[in-house]
């Protein structure tokens, strides 16, 4: 086997130790000087050829003149030539720097001015944000003559890999090792051979460092909403060990998974990370043999770093894949059924990034503009400039898919007056095909009204509604009394559900026990109104009363209208429910047992919205009146505040004086964002 290998005395010694963890191969060393062993005039603070170091070694492995070289994998270019392949990468030595200076001081002890000899931009950055005081000198050469230009005293210390030192034997002159983040690579080994030969790729693989490493993924989650997560996606990030994460998704979502939270997320003039600090917890993820996922808002490859992404890891030799995700401009195109490209009107759609130093408006019919909150009047004023029509319809959306998704709608003319703020995130689409929705906007004005209960069922209500849900629903984490009860079905003569979570999470123990609705069978059945019943329905079950009056009062005047005597009541409720039902059947001489089979609590991590736009409130229960006091700090009186229920209005009325409607929440759609 033929080895090639740089001349100095530290690439050789290189050699030695690669092969001493492959006694069994024999091999002849053949050695030459590269390009950046001759042109030592040339910089390497100043963007050398990526190659300087390795060109004729690669050039003797595709010629056939080497079968293999051994580089110090830092050295190596990104891509390689075609042909060429990694068959190796061996396990880092000592990836610090380290001070060789004279009299051996340290950096806090080198005087103002001092001159240290570096070759290396990440060098020279570091000891900059720690002396900022000090000349930087570029110097080139071997380990050897760039130590003997500290003891001339051309320069005063000197920055070198800690691995090279210790390989040359020249421990004796470090004066500190410095805390720095030094190149990824540093103090790895890398073994070269062309792609195709398969019988170097099988002898080398024993000690590939890269089989510990695990993978990264960059995943696409859409706009924000989890429903427009794919599923691939989401099959991905079921599977990882460590997510990073941004803003712009939902982070209650990813609660339900396993993996390890890291949250990276960076929005104008607040950035939790700096891109390559995220790069390098990325890699530093992988390399420790985590299956990493990069969650992005979006789709990983629009406006958002992946590409930096998948080039800094690929280029140290960690395995990543990408999965797409559904881009904003593409969601708001479907939610707002605004087309962005449309037969006789739009032809062409082009997306431009409004965070941008120089904003080009590119010549497309139909322009969608990312990340413009701060500079949207400029781009209009802009477009307007270069001879865009004045009256061109505008549309911004903020937090597009989620629950507080607002609207706005202009003109070029008119927003480049527009000095008022828009929230965000934002995005926004310049083009004639806003029309569709612009027209009808302006001269029929939806009301909108915001939701607090766990999620939207049915309204009379005209308008959109948006929902925050400001209860959560969650099964409890001792489920014993359930149990207990269930095995006791017997004692009962009624079972009476008061929602569909109560038939949900009763039925989940039930099911969990091996046990089916079939133990029910001697036992009568209430339920308290329609949604209910359909949830009875779903477990084969037919109740036999179901007030028409769907609320608590209803119930217990059905019950009250039973023939024969009254017996005993199960009720199966949350642990916030109100003591009404169960007072007025113990009051008609019922013997009631409830039973708390689920938790009602505040969901955590609640924002203030702007309630501005909003036209009311829809109160689905009492605890959405109380976690909305606790959120807001009070009712507005400005907003018509809608109740669900009798109960739910005299707890807003604990609250306030303000008019109440107690419109009912059924029976007909309602538009949902």
């Amino acid at each position: 086997m033929k080895v090639i290998s740089r001349n100095s005395k530290l690439a050789l010694l290189q050699v030695g130790e690669c092969f001493s963890l492959f006694p069994q191969l024999e091999y002849e060393l053949v050695t030459v000087a590269s390009f950046g062993d001759k042109r030592k005039d040339i910089s390497l603070l100043e963007n050398p050829p990526a190659d300087i170091f390795t060109r004729e070694l690669d050039d003797a492995i595709l010629s056939g003149k080497a079968d293999v070289a051994v580089h110090s994998a830092k050295d190596l270019p990104y891509p390689l030539p075609e042909g060429l392949e990694v068959i190796s990468l061996l396990k880092e030595f000592d990836q610090t720097d380290s001070l060789v200076s004279k009299n051996n001081r340290t950096l806090a002890e080198l005087s103002t001015g001092s001159k240290i000899g570096t070759s290396s931009p990440t060098r020279k950055r570091e000891l900059l944000a720690m002396r900022s005081d000090l000349q930087i000198v570029s110097i080139r050469g071997t380990i050897e003559e760039r130590i003997s230009q500290v003891e001339s005293g051309f320069i005063d210390a000197l920055i070198v890999a800690t691995c090279a030192l210790k390989r040359l034997n020249l421990e004796n002159l470090i004066a500190e090792v410095l805390p720095f983040e030094t190149q990824p690579l540093q103090g790895l080994l890398a073994v070269v051979a062309a792609s195709d030969r398969t019988d170097l790729k099988e002898m080398f693989s024993v000690n590939d460092v890269r089989k510990t490493y695990g993978k990264v993924i960059l995943v696409g989650f859409g706009p924000g909403s989890p429903d427009l997560l794919t599923i691939g996606g989401e099959k991905a990030i079921s599977q990882a060990d460590t997510i990073f994460y941004d803003d712009l998704l939902d982070k209650d979502f990813l609660q339900k998974y396993n993996a390890k939270l890291i949250y990276v997320g960076k929005r104008k003039g607040q950035h939790s990370a700096e891109q390559a600090e995220i790069n390098r917890m990325l890699l530093d993820e992988a390399k420790s043999g985590k299956n990493v996922i990069r969650l992005k808002g979006g789709d990983p490859m629009i406006f958002a770093h992946g590409g930096e992404e998948v080039e800094y890891l690929k280029s140290n030799f960690v395995e990543v894949s990408v999965i797409p995700g559904i881009t904003t401009a593409l969601a708001l195109a479907s939610i707002t059924q605004i087309p962005l490209t449309h037969r006789g009107i739009a032809s062409s759609v082009a997306f431009v990034s409004g965070q941008a130093a120089e904003i080009k408006l590119p010549d497309a019919d139909t322009v969608v503009c990312y990340m413009a909150g701060y500079n949207i009047p400029q781009i209009a004023a802009k477009a307007i400039a270069e001879g865009r029509n004045p009256e061109t319809p505008v549309l911004l959306v903020s937090k597009v898919s989620t629950s507080d998704q607002q609207e706005f709608f202009h003109t070029l003319e008119s927003l480049s007056r527009e000095t008022n703020p828009f929230p965000t995130p934002i995005i926004s689409i310049i083009g004639d095909v806003v029309r569709f929705r612009h027209k009808s906007e302006r001269t029929i004005k939806q009301p909108l009204y915001l939701y607090t209960g766990s999620e939207i069922t049915n309204s009379k209500l005209n308008g959109k509604i948006i929902n925050q849900p400001l209860i959560e629903l969650a099964e409890l984490e001792d489920k014993t009394e359930i149990k207990f009860e269930i095995n006791r079905m017997e004692n009962y003569d009624w079972i009476l559900f008061t929602s569909r979570y109560a038939v949900k999470y009763f039925f989940e123990v039930l099911n969990q026990q091996a046990k089916d609705s079939r133990i029910l069978g001697g036992i009568k059945i209430a339920s308290i109104g329609i949604t209910t019943t359909k949830a009875l329905h779903n477990k084969g079950l037919i109740p036999d009363l179901q007030p028409a009056d769907d609320s608590s009062f209803g119930v217990i005047e059905s019950i009250k209208n039973l023939t024969g005597n009254p017996g005993k009541i199960l009720i199966p409720r949350s642990e916030l429910a109100l003591p009404i039902i169960p007072q007025g059947l113990t009051d008609l001489g019922w013997e009631v047992k409830s039973l708390i089979s689920y938790r009602n609590r505040m969901p955590g991590n609640l924002k203030q919205l702007d309630l501005t736009p909003y036209t009311g409130i829809i109160f689905a229960s009492p605890s959405c009146v109380d976690n909305f006091v606790k959120l807001y700090g009070e009712l507005p009186e400005n907003k018509e505040l809608i109740a669900r229920g009798k109960v739910t209005q005299e707890r807003i009325n604990h609250y306030s004086n303000i008019p109440i409607s107690n419109k009912k929440l059924k029976d007909e759609k309602i538009q949902t964002i």
